[in-house]
């Protein structure tokens, strides 16, 4: 196995068994087996360590790009790639299995500047993500270009809310809401008109 892939395997080992985890040059490397110069080469800073990692992991998580898939219109492009970032979470158990980790993690312990480091760090590749998907769709057309900053954080708070939705009790379908709600986000972010209302279809 080449010395980058030691390392990237490595630090996912360390996030998996604690989602807080420091990824710091010296312990990223001893887990690798590996000098901390030879981590140095591949990865610079801790940061584009951190970048590279959770790039892999979505890779892993989400495969695919629909955002790319033009045999669908802007629109449903979108929605797909929406719901295949709340798909991993699961509903019902899972959901709250999900975000009972995320509380022990990220929301029960001080918030120590270690920890926001690394809140932030899974945060800032998740709004670069929709970045990226709103980008594509302004060089077709769909949106006008410019700064998508304010669609970015919009978006990245419906999915929040939505993934929190999913974990408590509910007095509908879950996902038959959920649809509705991302339906509605879409609308709003490419102006389209959603025409007449009618039961969601299910993703």
């Amino acid at each position: 196995m080449e010395t980058r892939e030691k390392i990237l395997r490595a630090a996912a080992e360390m996030i998996a068994e604690d989602m807080a985890a420091k990824l710091s040059v010296r312990a990223v490397a001893a887990r690798a087996g590996v000098s901390t110069g030879s981590l140095r080469f591949h990865f610079p800073t801790q940061r584009a360590l951190q970048d590279s990692l959770l790039s892999r992991i979505y890779e892993y998580v989400l495969p695919g790009d629909p955002i790319r898939d033009r045999e669908l219109p802007p629109r449903e492009r979108l929605l797909n790639c929406l719901r295949q970032v709340l798909a991993p979470l699961g509903v019902n158990e899972d959901a709250r299995a999900a975000w009972g980790n995320m509380y022990r993690t990220f929301i029960e312990p001080e918030p120590t500047e270690q920890l926001r480091s690394t809140y932030l760090g899974h945060e800032w590749q998740a709004e670069r993500r929709i970045e990226h998907w709103l980008t594509v769709l302004a060089e077709e057309g769909a949106l006008p270009p410019g700064d998508h900053t304010r669609n970015v954080r919009f978006l990245l708070t419906v999915l929040n809310g939505l993934s929190v939705e999913r974990a408590l009790p509910a007095r509908e379908s879950v996902l038959v809401a959920e649809t509705e709600t991302l339906n509605a986000a879409v609308d709003h972010v490419l102006g389209t008109d959603p025409g007449p209302s009618a039961p969601p279809s299910l993703p």
